[in-house]
């Protein structure tokens, strides 16, 4: 529906993005600024390191709660999504964690990486195209031919931080010294 409009109306594109309140660009430079963050090197305990994915597992919560939250199919949208996360979750979670973990200073040594940034944007960027095809058609919000793949997405963005995050804590507990210190 979106990449029809802006396929056939690409100056529809720029109507779009002012009629975005301006908030959302506030939200939108804040998340860039945390995935920039995690371009570098660094180190970080085990409770700032789970800060991200739980964060943006929030973030895709509200995501869709307040897109499908209050409609007939509701709960069918949110078990896709929650069903979806479990299964990349399980997928991604036994793999081998980047980073190597400090017992004795209690935090991660990470190496940079994109990959937070472009699961933060994505997430960001599905929010505001759902956004824009409900503010456009509110109908979709009822429609299990729209509302079920964007749960799907959802699903797979908040397992890949869930899997991700995983791992590092398995790291940790392999150590026996889970307990986080200072963030």
């Amino acid at each position: 529906m979106l990449y029809d409009i802006l396929l056939h109306h690409p100056e529809a594109f720029a109507a779009m993005l002012r009629g975005t309140p301006t908030w959302v660009w506030g939200v939108l430079a804040a998340l860039v600024v945390l995935g920039l963050s995690q371009l570098r090197d660094r180190t970080a305990s085990l409770l700032r390191t789970s800060l991200v994915p739980v964060g943006m597992t929030a973030f895709s919560a509200w995501g869709m709660l307040s897109a499908f939250g209050g409609t007939p199919i509701g709960a069918e949208v949110l078990s896709v999504w929650i069903g979806i996360a479990v299964l990349v979750t399980a997928a991604l979670a036994p793999g081998r964690a980047a980073a190597t973990y400090d017992p004795a200073r209690r935090e991660y040594r990470m190496p940079g990486s994109v990959v937070p940034l472009l699961l933060i944007v994505g997430i960001f960027v599905t929010k505001w195209m759902v956004g824009v095809q409900l503010a456009i058609l509110p109908r979709l919000a009822a429609d299990t031919a729209f509302a079920l793949p964007v749960a799907a997405v959802y699903g797979i963005f908040t397992g890949l931080f869930a899997g991700r995050a995983a791992r590092l804590w398995r790291l940790a507990l392999r150590s026996g010294t889970a307990v986080p210190a200072h963030a």
